[in-house]
């Protein structure tokens, strides 16, 4: 038997859970089990529903529990009566595509090591309409971190389930999630199918009409999150996130690791809010405001046009964290950095542009503590315009474009449901504000000094991608980014060619797919441009 569907049963409204079962019961693939548990359910209606249900169909089992124990406690006797090769998750009041077995059996053949399988989902309302897709990335730990992303429709091979202990007691509302993340940590294999197989069901209270509705499945969710970061040995604590169902990783940076940060100038000041300003002297100021970690250098790549007075005041601001590396060659911001790195000493060097000021306290121990995890290459930041709109929340690679993601979104955007609000895998981040070990900065061979201008960043992102390692993107690491304050920008054919024809580019973002119909920031956005501060 190929695939046993789970289904915890209590109280739900009769006609949603008959329509569940027929979901099953018209699948393409026939190759299935159905276990239905009844947790002691207080409608006469649903029990005798079950009763009819036992006799309809062989392939359907009925399991009545002998006392109430909770979604969990009948989750976990489901399993533990499963003789498939595979367990499907099915809530009792849900849908099942009328394929979606044959499809998830189809990715299984064409990859017998796969564990652990998710598809994209909607939801349904009591009149059939469907809304609200969920087009999700590929694999993504950091955002299973920060929510349950995978959920529906979730396949998971059986003897894996019960070797890392099944459904846990305490974990009533998030008990999915807490199973998902202990068996991602084991998985041989894990496939993203990119087709809505589930069809979540919107009724009044439950968690698809309001995130809110079930406060206990956040905490259990936390709960989860804060386990599965004690057990991969991730040194940090696990808060509530800003939205329901979302979380947040405070991370610890150890004090021995040495940070350098990478500052390419010219010493240009401007007008920022309606006040005169020295950019590299307000980014060096309030980064140093924003963190507590003493181990740090700031290594200023200062152009020979720097006033002699910006860096008497750098070097008052900064004491003897300062290194000046004089510059005189012309402008190359993909040399500047990589001859700012030669400078450094640190274990980990971020890249960080002049025309920035930092807003996040500990913004240097979150952007640099994920890169303790050595599957993680390179992290960046959340920058925002002076008006407060999204500069920048990681890259978007789609169809030979390269550009921003959310450019321009309002910063309370939930759209690509609360991308915006969560620490994530992407394609690729800004140079504006990023962080990689100083071993990664010298396998990848640095910037590529043939762009100097603009798409650096986006060829050096390639180069990390292709190394096997991930790129995070921090929803709470945040900065404003006055971009385009000290050069103008110009953006030349050859240089998108250049890295188009060195890498390619995605049909479709595998972190960010577009179909969400949502803002033009999370749609098609215009070319991406790197302007680096000068």
């Amino acid at each position: 038997m190929r695939f046993s569907v789970l289904t915890p049963v209590f109280d739900p409204p009769p006609a949603a859970l008959r329509a569940s079962i027929d979901s099953v019961l018209h699948q393409s693939h026939d190759d299935w089990e159905l276990i239905l548990v009844d947790d002691q359910s207080r409608d006469p209606v649903i029990r005798a529903l079950l009763a009819e249900l036992a006799t309809r169909d062989r392939r359907i089992t009925v399991v009545t529990r002998a006392a109430n124990g909770g979604i969990s406690a009948a989750s976990q006797d489901a399993l533990d009566r499963a003789q498939g090769e595979f367990a499907a998750l099915l809530d009792h009041d849900d849908l099942l595509t009328p394929n979606a077995l044959e499809r998830v059996a189809r990715a299984l053949t064409e990859q017998p090591e796969i564990d652990y399988v998710y598809s994209d989902e909607d939801k349904i309302d009591d009149d059939g309409d469907l809304s609200d897709r969920f087009f999700k990335p590929v694999w993504s730990p950091e955002r299973l971190r920060s929510q349950m992303y995978t959920a529906h429709l979730s396949v998971v091979r059986t003897s894996l389930a019960r070797e890392v202990g099944g459904f846990r007691p305490g974990f009533d509302g998030s008990q999915d999630h807490d199973l998902v993340l202990r068996v991602t940590e084991q998985a041989r294999h894990i496939v993203h199918i990119p087709e809505v197989l589930y069809h979540w069901r919107v009724l009044p209270g439950s968690s698809a009409s309001d995130p809110r509705a079930k406060s206990y499945a956040w905490d259990a969710g936390r709960r989860a999150v804060q386990d599965h970061v004690d057990r991969v040995g991730i040194d940090g604590t696990v808060d509530f996130g800003p939205l329901p169902g979302t979380y947040r990783i405070e991370r610890r940076l150890p004090a021995e690791r040495a940070v350098s940060i990478v500052i390419p100038t010219r010493g240009s000041s401007g007008l920022v809010w309606g006040q005169q300003r020295c950019f590299v002297v307000e980014a060096v100021r309030t980064l140093l405001d924003h963190t507590d970690h003493e181990n740090l250098e700031i290594v200023v790549v200062a152009d020979s046009a720097t006033p002699r007075d910006v860096i008497d005041t750098l070097h008052a601001i900064a004491g003897d964290k300062l290194v000046v590396v004089p510059y005189a060659e012309p402008f190359n911001f993909s040399r500047k950095c990589n001859i700012g790195y030669l400078a450094a000493r640190g274990d980990v060097i971020v890249l960080l542009n002049d025309d920035v000021e930092v807003v996040s306290d500990r913004w240097l121990e979150n952007l640099c503590a994920p890169l303790e995890d050595p599957a993680v290459g390179l992290t960046g930041a959340k920058l925002f315009y002076s008006d407060g709109t999204v500069q920048h929340a990681g890259h978007l690679y789609d169809r030979n474009e390269y550009s921003h993601a959310f450019l321009g979104a309002s910063p309370d955007s939930t759209v690509a449901f609360s991308a915006l609000h969560i620490d994530r895998e992407t394609s690729g981040v800004t140079a504006a504000c990023a962080a990689l070990r100083r071993e990664t900065y010298a396998e990848i061979g640095g910037f590529c000094e043939d762009l100097p201008g603009n798409f650096n960043d986006v060829d050096f992102c390639f180069k990390l991608t292709h190394s096997g390692r991930r790129i995070v993107c921090l929803a709470h690491v945040e900065l404003y980014h006055f971009e385009s304050r000290t050069r103008e920008p110009t953006v030349h054919r050859w240089e998108h060619e250049r890295v188009i024809n060195r890498w390619g580019s995605y049909a479709v973002d595998p972190y960010l797919p577009l179909q969400y119909g949502a803002p033009a920031a999370a749609q098609r956005l215009p070319r991406k441009r790197r302007i680096p501060a000068r």
